[in-house]
This record gives structure tokens, sequence and C-alpha cells, in this order.
């Protein structure tokens, strides 16, 4: 195999003429500088050099050699502007993983944030409900996913970054008796029949988990798959439920919808990244779009 730094050297000789001016361009001893055109000749099997007066020119083969050297040194140049690009974050791909209601509140401003400030960095956005994205990250398939995680959870290999608590509230049919509340305790709700909203998982829990803390657990009538549909079937009367204010960015013009208490339940959403991948420029720069989409 080739050495590709010899044939840097042959290119310095056969572009100052001489081995002396090789040597003294590159900071070599010209024995030194012989050697390296020696050992790539042994290697190439044929003379990549002949004398002329007191300097040299390449034969076919030195100039082909030579040739080949230029290319990969522009190659190598170009490597390493673009690794330079990449370490600052002006470059590189970052995958992201999100759930639906964090969509519109803190992607979509995050990332048209990144593209004005990073336009060089590509984005490989998918919505990930109903499954759960934290796997993706762990593998290194994922460089970060929004997720809905308790606070102060901790998980080897992952830094969770606070984005913001989302609080739920109660939404009821237009006219329901307790529609009149502007706030209502959870507890009042516990004898009336319920729409699920959520997916089994982390955003589920929260609703079980206060409702657990007001002494009941719900009694699901209807189950849905999405905050929208869950409305529909709220203003039709089958039930109430409890939303995510960011769930609730387009209301049903059927429901009214309260605040409560006693507990008000919350989900925590986070930025889920590689303990090992916070160093990157381009990774942190979307975490600082993401924590300020997030801010009132």
């Amino acid at each position: 195999m080739l050495d590709v730094r010899r044939m840097q050297v042959l290119r310095a000789v056969i572009t100052s003429g001489s081995v002396t001016a090789a040597a003294a361009n590159l900071g070599y001893t010209p024995s030194a500088v012989s050697q390296q055109v020696a050992a790539l000749e042994k290697q190439a099997g044929i003379p990549l050099l002949e004398r002329v007066g007191r300097g040299v020119r390449p034969t076919a083969a030195g100039r082909l050699l030579s040739e080949h050297a230029a290319v990969i040194g522009r190659q190598v140049a170009e490597a390493e502007t673009a690794l330079a690009d990449l370490r600052a974050g002006r470059t590189g791909l970052l995958v992201i993983r999100y759930f639906a209601t964090a969509g519109a509140t803190l992607m979509a401003p995050a990332v048209a944030r990144l593209r004005r400030e990073q336009p060089g960095v590509r984005v490989d956005l998918r919505m990930t409900d109903p499954g759960d994205p934290l796997p993706e990250v762990v593998e290194g398939r994922a460089d970060l996913a929004v997720v809905v995680r308790p606070r102060g959870l901790r998980q080897r290999g992952l830094h969770l970054a606070p984005l913001l608590d989302d609080p739920y509230r109660a939404v009821l049919p237009k006219g329901h008796r307790l529609a009149a509340k502007r706030v209502l305790d959870l507890a009042d709700l516990a004898d009336e029949p319920w729409v699920r909203g959520d997916w089994p998982g982390p955003c589920l829990d929260a609703v079980l988990e206060g409702c657990a803390a007001a002494g009941f657990s719900p009694d699901f009538v209807v189950e849905s798959e999405d905050y929208a549909t869950a409305q529909g079937f709220v203003a039709a009367g089958l039930g109430i439920g409890l939303i995510p204010e960011m769930g609730l960015t387009s209301r049903h013009p059927g429901v009214a919808v309260r605040r409560v208490r006693g507990p008000e339940p919350v989900r925590a959403i986070q930025a889920a990244v590689r303990e090992t991948s916070l160093g990157q420029p381009a990774l942190g720069a979307l975490i600082t779009a993401l924590t300020e989409a997030a801010s009132p």
C-alpha cells in the first residue's frame, strides 16, 4: 500500500524542482526527503524521479502519484474544514423525536430558530406518539427527544433538561352543572363518567396519580387517542376529562375548560439527550431554543 505522507513529500520535490528545495519547504533534511522518496519508489516498484543537472524531474509514474497526492491534499483540507464546521455546530445532522402536542408549541419555534442561526445543520424531525422515544436516544438512533417524565428522574447515560410544567384542566360539556365554578376540586369529578384522551404512559399516569391523591379512580367510559377527539366526545355529553393546557390550543366550541385543584395534575415536559452528546454545539443550540420556546 502506498504511503500518503511519502506521496506528499514526492509532490513537494516535484513542485520545487529539487530535493534540497523540498527539504527547506518541508522543514526536513535533504537526506530525510531522499529516504522518503526512495521508500515510496520501493513501494511503487518503479522509478519516480530522474536527475536533470542539479535538479530532478518526475517520471511518468512520479507525475501520476504527484497528481493523486494533490487530490488527496485537497480532500484532506476539505475534510479538516468540514470537521471544524461540525465541531463548531455549523453543520451536521440532528435526529429529533417529539410527541404531538409538543409540536406546534415547542418544536416549531425551536427548529425555526435553529435553522436561522445554524442553516448548515440538517434536522430529521419525527413524531413518536404513542411510542417511547427514549430507547432511540439511549441507543444513539436519536440525538434528542421531547418527553414527559417526572421531575428529578434519573436514567443512566441520559441528561433530562426541564422545559416546562404543563398543568391539566378539567374539560366539561357546555352547560354541565360544574361549569359554573371557575376552579374545581378534583374530587368534584369523582362520580362523573370520564373520557380518556391519553395513551397509556407518563401523560395518563399524571392523571391517574392526581385522581388517586384526590381519593378516587376515574371511570373511563370512552377512550380516545388524541385530545381533539376527546374534546368531541366531551362536547357530545359522553363524559368529562382532564386535558393538559398544551392539548387545548384548539378548543372545541362545545366544551368548558376549568382549572382544578386538590391536587392539580401536571405533566413535566423535558428534553432528553445522551450525556456524552452534551458538548455538541448544534445540540446545545437546540436545547436553548427549546428552553426559550417553553418560557412564558
